[in-house]
């Protein structure tokens, strides 16, 4: 029997999962690493730390499946979460997680270049991105920038690792380099005027559209991943982007909502749209011939961890009471208001200088009515980015639910019930895993095209309904959260400047 690899780096762990060649989970393997945040608003990672949890994970997870042949395997990873490498692709500095917003000044200087490439990013890259990184290596740490071999997304580093090859996704190029593939490709000039002029030097040699073979798996990584048969890596991408080939393949109007730490909102589109409030229309991202389009909170399950474990101080193991607590709560009777802009917003407002506040505390407020308020926040947050979308001329039909809400049943309820519309909850698996075993059997043989795979590979839904009754809390809460996100944001951009540059009110 020959099967399917799949690897997801995550936030916080490497989640490998073994597959039969009809999408059969066959056995898994999770292991962990840290992140450290130096500063508010920055986060790193070591890329060391990557492969091994990627080693130990892959080797539990070829143990309880029998050790089978591999004939294919595809990796994702969060983005952009970028490696800065010597020429022998060692770390010369600790990654900057995808979640990193120290580039904000690069990011706005961004939107002042004028390039037309940046119509495909709604004007400007987000803080997020690849390139205002490497914008602020350059600018903070020159010595770094200049010693740097490869500057790279975590994706491409992990095919690195396991072929020997530099091959950067086309996904990720598309999405966070700016790269133009209806146009010139890289672009040299654009980077020359953000003042990163070899950054083309740096990034990968080759660029791959998702689901094209790269290299069969290399001698060494074999060895240290304990895998056998032809093993051949496929180009992957973008954890929550590669979705949508887990949830049936993409067709206009299906979006899929992908919530967990973050959460991301992607769709593709036939003709493309160029709103101000989203990420894209990024060209053959995905699929030739179509445009993907992104919206995303760049907080959500994090917020409602630190709400329960941080701020509450509640062990995880007692998690799920809280949320029993909290469900028993009427919508809106607790007086508070949360707004999940802990690590600023991504869309629709792209603006990473905003922060998180917790409005209307009394000294009779309860612990269960701050969760219970982070919640809605939370969902608050959903409902301006899907408004967003079908504002910007994106077509909303179907929400296809995934991630880590799937385990807190009040989040997923109350989603419902502040969109006012169905979700289709994905019943089971990784999706990230099951987009990349899709790409794996495409790739390798095992399947037909990608689409085949994908439509062979879909996973079974159920659908949440919203709460009627709920709705005229939750209109007046979402009015107040759009209103308070208005009248902070003059006080969040004040806080979050750097010490000593804070201007007197």
């Amino acid at each position: 029997m020959t099967a399917l690899l799949a690897i997801d780096l995550g936030t916080e762990s490497a989640r490998v999962c073994v597959y039969a060649a009809d999408g059969t989970p066959l056995g898994r393997g999770e292991s962990g690493y840290p992140t450290v945040y130096p500063r508010p608003g920055w986060a790193e990672q070591d890329p060391e730390d990557w492969w091994r949890a990627v080693v130990a994970a892959t080797g539990a997870a070829l143990a309880e499946a029998g050790s089978p042949a591999v004939a294919g395997l595809a990796v994702a990873t969060t983005a952009s979460t970028v490696a800065v490498l010597d020429a022998e692709g060692r770390p010369l500095r600790p990654a900057l997680l995808w979640m990193d917003a120290r580039a904000s000044a690069e990011s706005a200087a961004t939107a002042a270049a004028g390039h037309p490439v940046l119509a495909y990013a709604g004007g400007a890259d987000a803080v997020e991105w690849l390139v205002p990184k490497a914008m602020w290596l350059a600018r903070n740490e020159p010595e770094t920038y200049a010693a740097a071999h490869r500057i790279t997304e975590a994706v491409d580093y992990l095919v690195w690792r396991l072929t020997g090859v530099w091959a950067g996704s086309r996904m990720n190029a598309v999405c966070k380099w700016n790269h133009d593939p209806l146009g010139a490709g890289l672009p040299e000039d654009l980077y020359a005027t953000l003042g990163i002029p070899d950054l083309c030097d740096k990034l990968p040699e080759r660029i791959v559209p998702v689901g094209d073979p790269v290299a069969p798996l290399g001698a060494a990584a074999r060895r240290e991943l304990g895998v056998r048969g032809a093993a051949v890596v496929c180009t992957g991408g973008i954890d929550a982007h590669l979705s949508l080939l887990a949830v049936g393949g993409a067709r206009t109007g299906l979006v899929s909502m992908v919530s967990g730490t973050s959460t991301a909102f992607i769709t593709e589109i036939d003709t493309p749209v160029f709103p101000p409030t989203v990420w894209g229309p990024y060209p053959d991202a995905l699929n030739a011939g179509r445009w993907l389009i992104e919206g995303g909170q760049v907080s959500s399950g994090s917020v409602l961890t630190w709400a329960g474990e941080t701020l509450l101080g509640r062990p995880r193991a007692e998690l799920p009471h809280l949320i029993d607590e909290a469900a028993a709560l009427p919508p809106g009777s607790h007086g508070l208001l949360v707004l999940d802009y802990f690590m600023g917003n991504r869309t629709p407002l792209r603006d990473p200088r905003l922060r998180g506040a917790v409005l209307g505390l009394t000294l009779a407020s309860r612990p269960v009515e701050i969760y219970r308020a982070a919640v809605e926040g939370v969902a608050y947050g959903t409902r301006q980015v899907l408004e967003s979308f079908v504002g910007g001329g994106v077509p909303v039909e179907e929400v296809y639910v995934s991630g880590g809400i799937r385990h807190n049943p009040l989040w997923l309820r109350t989603t419902a019930d502040v969109l006012g519309r169905p979700l289709r909850l994905v019943e089971g698996d990784n999706l990230t895993l099951r987009a990349c075993a899709v790409i794996a059997a495409s790739s390798s043989g095992q399947a037909g095209s990608l689409a085949q795979a994908a439509a062979d590979f879909a996973l079974p839904t159920r659908t949440v309904e919203p709460d009627p009754t709920h709705r005229d809390a939750y209109q007046q809460g979402y009015a107040d959260y759009r209103a308070a996100t208005d009248a902070t944001r003059e006080i969040a951009h004040r806080l979050t400047a750097p010490p000593g540059s804070r201007a007197p009110v």
